[in-house]
C-alpha cells in the first residue's frame, strides 16, 4: 500500500512545478542584473580615451574636433567623420551598444587656472568647434544605487514571507500565517501502526477501541441515544505508549487523523494560535468523521492565572480560550473526537479537564511483569534471537522500565551482538543491554588504586549482606565493582511488584541502603563520598515518610504533598511543623544506620568474606552470595535465573566517575 505524501494543510497540493516557476524568476533576476551590469561598464569614463591639452590644441587647430562639453574641470570631445573612422579602422559599433549609449569619442582633464578656459574659449572662437557647459551628470548611478537598494528590499521582503509563510508548503505568504500545522493522514495511511503493535496497555486500548468503533458504526450507538464522549485525555509518565496509541487509533479508524502537537499554535505573533485552532477545527469539520491529535496539550493547557506576578503569557491563555470554546462549539454526534496526551495532567486548567470536553481521562501507567513481557514480545519479532533468550527472566529484571525502556533494551541487545559478530542475539546480550541502559558501559580501564578498590569491594559487599540479612529487602541478583558509567560499583536486585508498601518495608529498603557506608566505618574506622547516591536515596525516602505518606507519629496522619505545585513559593506549614519534620527525618535516618552497623558487626566475618570474594573475581551472583551467607533467613527468595558469569568480562571504554553507583533495583 502506498503511503500519501501529505502536507501540512492536509490539501494534498503537488508540488512539481513549483521549482521550476523559482528557476524562471531567477533568471530574470539574472538577466536584470547583466543589464544593468552592462549599462555601467559602457558608459564607464575609464574606458574612454584620454587626450592631454597639447594634443587637444593641436586637433582643435587642424579642425578635427567638433564638440566640446565640459564642466570646468573634465571635458568630452566629440571627432569628425573621418578622424573617428582613422580610430576605430573603418569600423563602426555594433547598433545595440549605439542605441544603448552614444557617448563622447575621447575625455581629457582641463588643467586648473584661469588662462586655461580662457584658451579654450579663444580656441572656440578661432576653429569654431561648439563648446558647451553642462554640469556633471550623476543620474546613471543614482538610478543604479535605487535599483540595487530596492531589489534587496523586494527579496528580503519575499524571504520573509516564505519564512513567516511556513515555506512553500504553507504557501509562502503572511497570510497563511494563520493556518493550521497539523498533518492529514487518510485513511489509516502514513501512520501503519495498528493496536496489534500496541502491548502492555490492554485498559486504554478497550477504551479507544470504543471510540473507534463508533467512528466505523455511529448508528450502532445513535439509535440508542448513546452519546460518544467528545474527547479523550491519555495521561501518563513518558515513554509508556500515548504518541503510540494515537497513531493506532488512527491506523485502526481509517477516518481522517489531524495530528499536531501542542507547541503547533505558539507563535510570536498575537491572535495566531487561535487562528490555528479554528481553523483545525474547521478541516476536521469538512472531512468528518475525523479525529484530532493534540500531543503535548500541556503546552497550551496550562492552568489559567497562576504566578500572574511573574507575567503570563497572554497569547498561549488566548488559545486555550479557543480551544475550549471550539471543543463547545461543535455536537457531540458531529463525527470530530479529540485526542490528546500529556504527562503533566495536574498542571492542566481544570476547564479543559470538565466532563463535556474532555470525557475521558485514560491513564496509561508503567508497566507490570506481565505487560512488560507482550511488550518484549512484539519488539522481539524483528529480532534475530537464539533459544537461550529467556522474556519471562528479562521481564522480572526490568521492574519500572516504560515500553521506550524496553524497545532500547532490544536494540542495545542487538548492537551488542552485531558488536561481538554474532548472527543471533543471545539471552547474554539482553542482559548486557539492560546493564548498559542502567549502569552505563564497564570501565575496567579506569585507574583505581588498592585503597580505594578494597574501600569499594568492602561497601558493595556492606549492601549486600545487610539485605540479604533483612526481612523486607529486594533479592539480589548480582554484585559487581567494576566502574560502570559514573558508579565505581553497584548492586543489582529484583524487587518486588508492590501496589502498596509498608512503614517496614521502607525501613528495611533504607537499613540496606545505607549498608555500604556502615561497613566503611566497621571495617576503616571512616567513611568516604562513595555513599553520595544512597544517602540521596534514604533523604527523599525519609521525607516522603514524614511529610508525604504519613508514616511518622510525631507528625501524624498529614500529608503536605503537593499534586499540583500550587505551592511553589510557600510551604504549606509551620516553621515549627519545618523544624519537627528535620528532626524526624534524620531520626528515622540515623536508627537505620545504627541498624545496619548492628548487623555487619555480627556478621564480620561474612562481610569480610564477601569482600575478598569480590577483590577476587570483580563480580559475583545471587549462588555466590548464597554459598557464604547461607539461604536468606526469610525464606522470601523466589526461584531466579541467574544471568551468566561472561557478563562480567564486557570491555569497556575509559571514562571519570567521581562516586560510587546505585546500589538499588534497576527501576532507579
Amino acid at each position: 500500500m502506498d503511503n500519501k505524501k501529505t502536507t501540512p494543510s492536509g490539501k494534498g497540493k503537488k508540488q512539481g512545478n513549483k521549482p521550476g516557476r523559482q528557476m524562471n524568476f531567477y533568471w530574470v533576476y539574472a538577466i536584470v542584473a547583466m543589464f544593468l551590469l552592462t549599462m555601467v561598464m559602457v558608459g564607464d569614463s575609464s574606458t574612454q580615451r584620454q587626450v592631454q591639452w597639447p594634443d587637444f590644441k593641436e586637433m582643435a587647430e587642424q579642425g578635427q574636433i567638433t564638440r566640446v562639453s565640459h564642466d570646468g574641470a573634465r571635458a568630452n570631445l566629440y571627432f569628425t567623420e573621418a578622424v573617428r573612422d582613422s580610430l576605430t579602422g573603418g569600423k563602426s559599433d555594433p547598433q545595440l551598444l549605439q542605441a544603448l549609449y552614444a557617448g563622447a569619442d575621447a575625455g581629457m582633464n582641463i588643467p586648473k587656472g584661469e588662462a586655461y578656459q580662457t584658451e579654450l574659449k579663444e580656441l572656440q572662437e578661432s576653429h569654431g568647434f561648439d563648446l558647451r557647459y553642462e554640469p556633471p551628470n550623476e543620474w546613471g548611478g543614482q538610478i543604479l544605487s535605487w535599483v540595487i537598494f530596492l531589489g534587496l528590499m523586494v527579496v528580503v521582503w519575499m524571504f520573509l514571507m516564505r519564512r513567516l509563510g511556513g515555506g512553500p508548503a504553507g504557501g509562502g505568504q503572511i497570510f497563511n500565517i494563520g493556518k493550521s500545522k497539523a498533518q492529514v493522514f487518510e485513511n489509516g495511511e502514513g501512520t501503519n501502526v495498528t493496536f496489534k503493535d500496541v502491548a502492555g496497555v490492554d485498559g486504554a486500548k478497550e477504551e479507544l477501541h470504543e471510540i473507534v468503533d463508533f467512528l466505523k458504526k455511529p448508528g450502532k450507538y445513535t439509535e440508542l441515544g448513546a452519546k460518544i464522549p467528545k474527547g479523550a485525555l491519555l495521561v501518563g509518565p513518558p515513554g509508556t505508549g500515548k504518541t503510540l496509541l494515537a497513531k493506532a487509533v488512527a491506523g485502526e479508524a481509517q477516518v481522517p487523523f489531524f495530528s499536531l502537537s501542542g507547541s503547533d499554535f505558539v507563535e510570536m505573533f498575537v491572535g495566531v494560535g487561535a487562528s490555528r485552532v479554528r481553523d483545525l477545527f474547521k478541516q476536521a469539520k469538512e472531512k468528518s468523521p475525523a479525529i484530532i491529535f493534540i500531543d503535548e496539550i500541556d503546552a497550551i493547557g496550562r492552568a489559567r492565572g497562576k504566578n500572574a506576578s511573574f507575567g503570563s503569557n497572554d497569547e498561549r491563555e488566548n488559545t486555550l480560550n479557543q480551544l475550549l470554546t471550539e471543543m463547545d462549539g461543535f455536537g457531540t454526534n458531529s463525527g470530530v473526537i479529540i485526542l490528546a496526551a500529556t504527562n503533566r495532567a495536574d498542571i492542566l486548567d481544570s476547564a479543559l479537564m470538565r466532563a463535556g470536553r474532555f470525557d475521558r481521562q485514560i491513564y496509561v501507567d508503567m508497566p507490570d511483569v506481565v505487560e512488560r513481557k507482550s511488550i518484549f514480545e512484539v519488539h522481539l519479532r524483528p529480532i534475530k534471537t537464539d533459544t537461550s533468550v529467556d522474556i519471562e527472566f528479562l521481564s522480572k529484571q526490568t521492574p519500572g522500565f516504560s515500553g521506550a525502556d524496553i524497545a532500547n533494551v532490544c536494540n542495545e541487545a542487538a548492537l551488542f551482538a552485531a558488536r561481538k559478530d554474532r548472527k543471533l542475539v543471545t539471552h547474554q546480550d539482553f542482559l548486557d543491554a539492560v546493564d548498559r541502559i542502567v549502569g552505563g558501559l564497564e570501565k575496567r580501564s579506569k585507574i583505581i588504586s588498592e585503597d580505594e578498590k578494597n574501600t569499594i569491594a568492602f561497601h558493595e559487599a556492606g549492601h549486600a549482606v545487610v539485605s540479604w540479612l533483612v526481612e523486607f529487602a529486594s533479592p539480589l541478583v548480582k554484585v559487581s565493582i567494576v566502574p560502570r558509567g559514573q558508579s565505581l560499583g553497584a548492586a543489582w536486585y529484583l524487587p518486588e511488584e508492590r501496589a502498596i508498601t509498608t512503614t517496614e518495608q521502607m525501613l528495611d529498603e533504607m537499613c540496606a541502603t545505607l549498608g555500604g557506608r556502615a561497613a566503611e566505618e566497621i571495617m576503616f574506622g571512616k567513611i568516604s563520598t562513595g555513599a553520595l547516591s544512597d544517602l540521596e536515596k534514604v533523604t527523599k525516602q525519609a521525607y516522603a515518610m514524614v511529610s508525604v505518606y504519613g508514616l511518622n507519629e510525631r507528625v501524624g496522619n498529614r500529608s503536605y504533598y503537593d499534586s499540583r505545585g500550587e505551592n511553589s513559593f510557600t510551604k504549606p506549614y509551620s516553621e515549627e511543623t519545618a523544624r519537627i519534620i528535620d528532626e524526624e527525618v534524620s531520626a528515622v535516618i540515623e536508627r537505620a544506620y545504627e541498624r545496619a552497623k548492628e548487623i555487619l558487626s555480627s556478621h564480620r566475618d561474612k562481610l569480610e568474606a564477601l569482600a575478598d570474594s569480590l577483590l577476587q573475581n570483580e563480580v559475583i551472583f545471587r549462588e555466590d552470595v548464597e554459598s557464604i551467607l547461607g539461604a536468606r533467613p526469610f525464606g522470601t527468595d523466589k526461584q531466579l535465573a541467574s544471568p551468566s558469569p561472561e557478563a562480567a568480562t564486557n570491555p569497556a571504554p575509559e571514562a571519570d566517575a567521581p562516586e560510587e553507583g546505585p546500589s538499588e533495583d534497576p527501576a532507579a
